[in-house]
């Protein structure tokens, strides 16, 4: 795996953090500096944490695992959903619907639900409701589809969750915590670090800061995934052996 470059992060303005107002000194440890009123983050800290943070990835991919991205901010939905489709895991871009984790089994019916009404829907079994009754059910599970199209696959609680913007999405982070669900953060200095398990120092609002860390945890999971890959077909061919 290449490593990331202190040059590819300050590029991405990875090392923007909030205004000194705003900032949680918890953050302290991974600040490097004030500037124009501004935190600067310890880009040196940003590796060592993504580099953590992309091994532990690379072990739950490898073991078979999922791994949730959640990042429901305007400039982050499309990045993310983008990098989990890519290693095919499920993703939350839309909103986080509360009980999402902790009432599973209830998010589980609503997935099917969608499920069903996409087969009627493709399938022709609904050829003989009138126009208006169709386009109702088009617009329910349109509306399905975009809050839960994501974890349509998703048929077991996640191994870990990746979150955004630990602030942002608080809501999926308690719940992951109340689980016991292990959990990885890009964390700006307005945020409190100790609130997740793995913690990436890094600017959680601009797009390329968002899309470089995210992609570089997917590159991660991606190698983790071949290794498993590898694994299985040499025991598979030491069985035929």
């Amino acid at each position: 795996m290449e490593k990331i470059t202190y040059k590819e992060l300050l590029d991405s303005g990875v090392h923007f953090g909030h205004l000194k107002k705003k900032w949680n000194p918890k953050m302290a440890p991974y600040i490097f500096m004030e500037r124009k009123g501004i935190h600067i983050i310890d880009l040196n800290r940003t590796v060592e944490a993504m580099d953590r943070a992309a091994n532990a990835m690379r072990q739950i991919a490898k073991s078979g695992r999922k791994i949730l991205f959640v990042a429901t901010k305007k400039q982050a939905r499309d990045i993310v959903a983008n990098a989990a489709n890519s290693v095919g895991m499920p993703y939350v871009t839309d909103r986080w619907l509360g009980g999402m984790m902790t009432n599973f089994a209830t998010i589980r019916r609503s997935v099917k639900k969608m499920t069903n009404l996409e087969r009627m829907l493709a399938d022709g079994t609904l050829s003989s409701i009138t126009k208006k009754e169709r386009l109702t059910l088009t617009r329910e599970h349109g509306k399905l589809d975009r809050v839960l199209g994501g974890i349509a696959n998703l048929n077991r609680l996640p191994a870990a969750v990746f979150i955004v913007d630990i602030q942002h999405e608080h809501i999926a982070l308690a719940e992951s915590r109340r689980l016991g669900v292990r959990t990885f953060g890009i964390v700006d200095t307005n945020s409190d670090p100790n609130l997740v398990d793995y913690a990436i120092p890094g600017n959680d609002d601009a797009s390329k800061s968002i899309s470089i860390i995210t992609n570089y945890m997917v590159q991660a999971i991606r190698e983790g995934m071949e290794e498993r890959k590898q694994v299985k077909g040499e025991a598979q061919a030491g069985a035929e052996a």
